[in-house]
């Protein structure tokens, strides 16, 4: 498919979400990726589940869309002939394999450059290939523990894991940013190079206003519910028929927000946020008390009047069926060669020159005869197949 990395050749040896999510972010942006997987059983989130579509796992569907899969036995010698003869000709190559594990597989980062001078390698890792702890295997939930994501998340003394794999994806993130960074310099250099990220450090990295709370405060941030720990009024308040959000960030906003709920915006107990932080428990009340004098829908009409940033507390199906989500190209219909017709989660990202249309994740070595008929063309076309 067109769009931006049109033309580049991505060979994905990684797996469950890591790994797998930034080389379908990459897919999204035009480039072929070929999703190496062991034969017989591959990517492990294929036997995730439930749910399963027809014996299709939606948690594989998720995270590898616009691939196309090819089962290869890394032990075997032959098998490992074709990755190599892949790794010649691709462009970036993205493993998430335990630190050393791509060394005993004979695929050890010096060999695959000296093969291909250009490769850009992207290794991503749970804590770090290196250090104390480097080499620790990273499930999401336990790196979310680790590096103090659950430690501020949930309400007040009990720590909580985001319902997403959030350290993942953002990992996946990273990694993308610096194969991009990579691929960049490679235009000045005519070299590629080993980029490194991990769960660990996609998560620290993340911190952000939480960790300079403490590396320059000295103050060890804890779980607040949905409340913000330096702005009042921020977050979930009860109304007449359930729960909205509220963000009042500034003074501007508090200015006009006050009002809707029937406090003095120069009140000096909340005139300044110092002290409606202070007595964010008295406000919160305060604020409820007046919400209850109406349904969400009333409120989140007066505050889009009046400019207030809220919101409703959607589940996940209303965000999908959401009209909004879908003028976003947020969904997208894909043809799975088993299930057919199928909507799927769609790429963030959106190109006024490139319209993105992802195809659908693969089955297990669905493409493997094409490939092997394509490296076959491409070396009957005078190119000398890499040694096994």
């Amino acid at each position: 498919m067109s769009g931006p990395l049109d033309g580049l050749l991505v060979v994905d040896l990684s797996r469950v979400v890591a790994g797998p999510h930034a080389t379908q972010t990459l897919a999204d942006l035009g480039a072929r990726v070929i999703k190496v997987e062991q034969p017989g059983e591959g990517d492990e989130t294929r036997g995730w589940g439930p749910p399963f579509a027809d014996g299709v796992s939606t948690y594989y569907l998720s995270c590898n869309r616009g691939k196309e899969s090819i089962a290869l036995d890394l032990k075997d010698p032959a098998d490992h002939g074709v990755l190599l003869r892949l790794v010649e000709r691709a462009d970036v190559l993205v493993e998430n394999f335990r630190t050393g594990v791509m060394d005993r597989l004979g695929l050890g980062f010096g060999r695959l450059t000296e093969i291909n001078p250009r490769l850009v390698i992207m290794s991503v890792t749970g804590f770090g290939h290196d250090g104390p702890e480097g080499g620790r295997p990273g499930y999401d939930a336990i790196v979310q523990g680790e590096a103090g994501l659950m430690s501020v998340t949930g309400p007040p003394g009990e720590p909580s894991k985001v319902g997403l794999s959030v350290a993942d994806v953002l990992a996946a993130q990273n990694a993308v940013s610096g194969i991009l960074a990579a691929l960049y310099e490679r235009e000045r250099t005519g070299r590629g190079q080993v980029v490194r990220t991990s769960l660990l450090a996609s998560v620290v990295a993340a911190h952000a206003f939480q960790g300079t709370r403490w590396t320059v405060a000295g103050e060890v941030p804890v779980s607040l519910g949905n409340d913000h720990p330096s702005i009042a009024p921020y977050g979930t308040f009860r109304c007449a028929d359930g729960l909205l959000q509220i963000g009042v960030a500034n003074q501007a906003i508090w200015r006009r927000f006050a009002p809707l709920a029937g406090l003095d915006p120069d009140d000096p107990r909340y005139a300044a946020l110092p002290g409606r932080t202070a007595r964010r428990a008295e406000l919160t009340a305060e604020i409820e008390t007046a919400l209850a004098a109406a349904p969400r829908a009333t409120w989140l009409a007066r505050f889009e009047a009046a400019g207030v940033p809220a919101g409703s507390i959607r589940s996940i199906d209303e965000v999908y069926t959401w009209e909004q989500t879908r003028s976003q190209g947020l969904v997208v219909t894909v043809d799975h060669a088993a299930l057919g017709p199928i909507e799927l989660p769609g790429p963030a990202l959106r190109f006024d020159d490139h319209a993105l249309e992802p195809s659908a994740p693969p089955l297990l070595d669905e493409h493997g005869d094409a490939i092997r008929a394509w490296l076959e063309k491409r070396e009957d076309e005078g190119r000398e197949p890499v040694a096994g």
